[in-house]
């Protein structure tokens, strides 16, 4: 790009900047150097076509014109555990600490669609997450909390939806304004049978499930991110950076055409798309992966999908430092690497972040530890003024080098993924790959390199296998008493003898009916659920309806 359109586009970038909001501050170094809200280069640059001014396609540097000038990040701590008013208690605290937002961490049975009193369910209720039952809990979960006024994630993909309309059931009851409720679904089905494992049904009845719940947020409650598709746990379970990028981006294209398979605008539904990261302990790599995702989304929005306007080309996402990363081996060190890690998500333009705890590699997070993770947050945040410059390392060799070496590495996978399939969609390679097992067989091959690598003493982890000699004493950590399972078995069971039952079963009913036929799930199922009907019974009717899942053993 030449000395000439690079001055074209600050001045475009200078228009939109000075029309944007800014935050009431200084923007100054500690010594008390101006700093400019960007950077970029002075004269001719060829590489300038692919990085571009923040705000401005393909928004390599970012969504927004103003960085986080405009706005921070949101901190949104992930949470959840025991029953729903000991997880009620947390997010109190986290609020009031500073959090700006919430997001909700689901017991086992929960996440498995499953009630606290199904026998599977013993020994699991409330360990790594909050048990929710039927909207009661989710009323419980949210008391004193107006859901009109935060924004709220829930990291839940296989009973999603029924999840989802027993949080839109607990807003209507606080009397908010349903239609404006803002927050995030995780729902993402494909990398459950990618990666985590926590699925009800084959993969066509939940692509079902998910186009309902487009279209029917797309219509009436707009400003709800109906998916969050996420990378995190593909790259827990041992992917290297460039196959999260590429199998998160595939899946959510996967995810576009299933809207537009539903006869969706793209520019409508694709704002409401969001994503959900790792960011693990190599920094500029990981950097390079948020921005080359940025730009990855747009092209591919606007070129392949006819996205025409900017909010249907933005990637937004979440970020998670790295749980895998954490060590029980001294770990206070944990504190160091989620620090460092988060670092790598602001630089790289997260939209909002949670930092793990130092004891979660042991146990779900003490109060003590899960204030520190907010806090080195906010130390970010506060203190180191990276919020000043919008993507300060654009423009560096090295990361513009990693940005396009790991942007060209996913778009060689989605080639390998469309030919996979039997129409040259991404949808039909995804499907494809989920039946024939690629994608965990790509996965796995990446950890056993990794952890060939650690054994060799070619990778090091400190505490682990160099810098081993320590003087720490053992972490206390969090224990669940079996007494919540216990009485969360007991109120449900009050529950059941409580409401209505013949109200129940009709409304199971009429659910299991537009099960049957092409009709969209979601009014149905919050009749269902605002009749009291628990998790597990809506989705045992729809495990009698659509039959369940298993994974084809292979050697």
């Amino acid at each position: 790009m030449d000395a000439e359109e690079i001055e074209a586009g600050r001045a475009r970038w200078q228009a939109r900047f000075d029309r944007a909001a800014k935050r009431d501050s200084e923007f100054r170094t500690l010594s008390g150097l101006d700093v400019a809200p960007v950077y970029g280069p002075q004269g001719d640059d060829p590489r300038f076509e692919r990085i571009g001014w923040p705000g401005e396609y393909p928004f390599t540097r970012g969504l927004h014109p103003t960085g986080y000038r405009g706005k921070a990040w949101t901190i949104r701590q992930f949470a959840g555990f025991g029953n729903a008013r000991q997880t009620n208690e947390r997010y109190k605290m986290i609020l009031g600490a500073g959090g700006g937002g919430l997001s909700v961490a689901f017991d086992m049975p929960t996440l498995m669609g499953r009630d606290s009193d199904d026998p599977r369910s013993l020994g699991e209720v409330g360990h790594c997450g909050v048990a929710i039952d039927s909207a009661l809990d989710m009323d419980l979960l949210f008391d004193g909390i107006p859901l009109g006024d935060i924004t709220t994630s829930m990291t839940i993909s296989g009973p999603a939806v029924p999840i989802f309309c027993m949080y839109v059931v607990a807003a209507e009851r606080q009397g908010a304004p349903v239609g404006r409720l803002n927050g995030t679904l995780q729902t993402d089905i494909f990398k459950e049978y990618i990666a985590q494992k926590e699925w009800l049904f084959a993969p066509e009845p939940h692509l079902r499930l998910i186009g309902d719940l487009m279209e029917f947020c797309a219509r009436d409650i707009p400003a709800y991110k109906p998916l969050s598709v996420s990378g995190y746990h593909i790259r827990e379970a041992g992917a290297t950076a460039a196959q999260e990028l590429a199998f998160t981006l595939a899946d959510g294209f996967g995810y576009v055409e299933l809207g537009l398979s539903r006869g969706l605008d793209v520019d409508v539904f694709a704002p409401g798309l969001s994503f959900f990261f790792d960011a693990h302990i190599d920094f500029f790599e990981e950097i390079a992966k948020f921005r080359a995702a940025r730009r990855i989304w747009a092209r591919w929005l606007r070129d392949v999908y006819g996205a025409k306007t900017d909010k249907a080309q933005w990637l937004r996402f979440h970020t998670q430092t790295a749980g895998v990363s954490l060590t029980a081996q001294q770990p206070y060190n944990n504190v160091v690497r989620t620090a460092i890690e988060a670092l790598a998500a602001v630089l790289g333009g997260t939209n909002s972040l949670h930092t793990n705890a130092l004891d979660e590699v042991l146990a779900l997070p003490s109060e003590k530890a899960a204030e520190i993770a907010l806090r080195t947050q906010q130390v970010i945040m506060e203190e180191t003024e990276v919020v000043n410059v919008a993507d300060p390392l654009g423009g560096s060799w090295y990361v513009e080098a990693l940005t396009d070496r790991i942007e060209a590495e996913a778009e060689a996978i989605f080639a390998k993924v469309r030919d996979m399939g039997s129409d040259g969609s991404m949808t039909s390679g995804i499907l494809r790959g989920i039946e024939d097992g690629w994608f965990m067989s790509e996965i796995a091959e990446a950890a056993f390199d990794y952890q060939r690598k650690l054994e060799k003493g070619e990778k090091r982890i400190v505490g682990v296998n160099c810098h081993t000699a320590s003087i720490d004493e053992p972490l206390e950590i969090l224990r669940i008493s079996h007494e919540v399972e216990r009485e969360q078995n007991r109120v449900l069971a009050e529950r059941r003898a409580a409401r209505d039952g013949q109200a129940v079963e009709r409304a199971l009913a009429t659910m299991v009916g537009v099960a049957r036929g092409e009709g969209n799930l979601i009014p149905s199922m919050l009749d269902a659920v605002r009749a009291e009907a628990t998790l597990g019974e809506i989705c045992d009717a729809l495990r009698d309806v659509w039959g369940v899942y298993t994974e084809p053993a292979r050697f």
